[in-house]
């Protein structure tokens, strides 16, 4: 890649080159279970310790970097610890104090920062705190929330019921949120205080299309998805990335990372768009590296490694294993050379647990929101 093509598509500060180090099946289960073992003692018996690059007076209790969602992952993985206890001790300290809430804002069901996601979790491991019917009741309250993406909004809400076999109420909610998308493809997200319409599977677009899936069908979404996914792509000879957001200036560097860039457009909705664009996404989310922030799902290098095997799963070509794996041993050491363990499934360690697993179980689905 040319500095030119460097400053078009992606910011090159953000990447780090990557390790020389061979990856074994033995090597990989290995790595899983230390980081296992590591979330299974720091944990005090209610949460897991808060770290300071999260951003958050006390620990949340939550999917995106909450208790639930470190339960979850636990209880995936094999975990001996109780996790159906601790999601049941995370919705009751939530419903006494929710986390991350503004009134302004977003409302408590969400997926990955409210209720509805802890009760996904608490069915995912058969917790005692599993409610189906308080889970209905909370899709159906978010119905209608303006705030259109995947983290807050209806979409998130739409995948929970999905998951759960609520497919009356996933319809319903489909239904106003294909009703609220926009002749030229982009919703609006009422976010953050601001008026924006995001591109990629964390706040935006890809997000949207994604909880439609089940509710039309993949032509249509392919189709109408079409024009977004070829506008809003940026190109340098075969590589391809995506603007994160609408009028995003020319020249200015972008973002490769699940929630916004290549890779999560690559995870969320590589069979839907041209084969050209899916593997050109690919190859730039390869030949950036991996990501300097950390080795996490939404921003880190596991995340960008999912990317590779969709398209192992979408080509059968083993060359895109190969990278997934490479990233998968990069980001493990990212953990074993940061000074202290980093707790939470979207920002931290057990999302590179999970990653690895993926690698070895040849599975592409993507924790929270492909995989329950």
């Amino acid at each position: 890649m040319t500095a030119t093509e460097e400053a078009v598509l992606l910011d090159p500060d953000a990447h780090e080159p990557l390790v020389d180090e061979p990856w074994t099946e033995a090597w990989a289960r290995d790595a899983v279970a230390a980081i296992v073992r590591a979330a299974e003692e720091e944990f005090d018996g209610a949460n897991w310790p808060v770290d300071a690059r999260d951003d958050l007076a006390a620990p949340a209790q939550s999917v995106y970097f909450g208790t639930a969602g470190m339960a979850w992952a636990l209880h995936r993985l094999g975990s001996s610890l109780d996790a159906g206890a601790v999601v049941a001790g995370a919705l009751e300290r939530y419903r006494a104090a929710p986390d991350l809430v503004d009134e302004d804002l977003a409302h408590p069901p969400s997926l990955l920062m409210g209720e509805t996601g802890i009760l996904l979790a608490a069915d995912a491991v058969g917790s005692p705190a599993d409610d189906r019917a308080r889970l209905a009741e909370l899709v159906a309250a978010n119905r209608d929330n303006d705030v259109r993406e995947l983290m807050w909004g209806s979409p998130g809400t739409i995948v929970a019921a999905r998951r759960s076999g609520l497919d009356e109420l996933a319809d319903e909610s489909a239904a106003v949120l294909e009703a609220a998308w926009p002749e030229d493809g982009l919703w609006v997200q009422e976010l953050y205080g601001t008026t924006s319409r995001y591109v990629g599977p964390g706040h935006g677009f890809a997000g949207c299309v994604q909880a439609l899936r089940g509710y039309l069908p993949d032509d249509e979404l392919r189709e109408r998805a079409l024009p977004v996914l070829e506008g809003c792509a940026r190109h340098a000879g075969e590589l391809v990335n995506w603007v994160p957001i609408e009028g995003w200036e020319p020249g200015r560097p972008m973002r490769v990372q699940w929630c916004h860039g290549a890779p999560g457009m690559v995870i969320t909705l590589a069979d839907l768009m041209p084969c050209e664009l899916a593997l050109g996404g690919g190859e730039l989310t390869w030949r950036a590296g991996p990501l300097a922030k950390g080795p996490g799902l939404c921003h880190g290098t596991a995340g960008n490694g999912y990317a590779f095997l969709r398209l192992h799963t979408l080509t059968g070509d083993e060359l895109w294993l190969d990278r997934a794996r490479c990233f998968a041993v990069h980001a493990v050491a990212q953990v074993e050379a940061a000074d202290a363990q980093r707790h939470g499934l979207f920002t931290g360690d057990i999302g590179v647990a999970l990653f690895v697993q993926a690698c070895l179980d040849l599975d592409p689905r993507f924790p929270a929101v492909d995989l329950w």
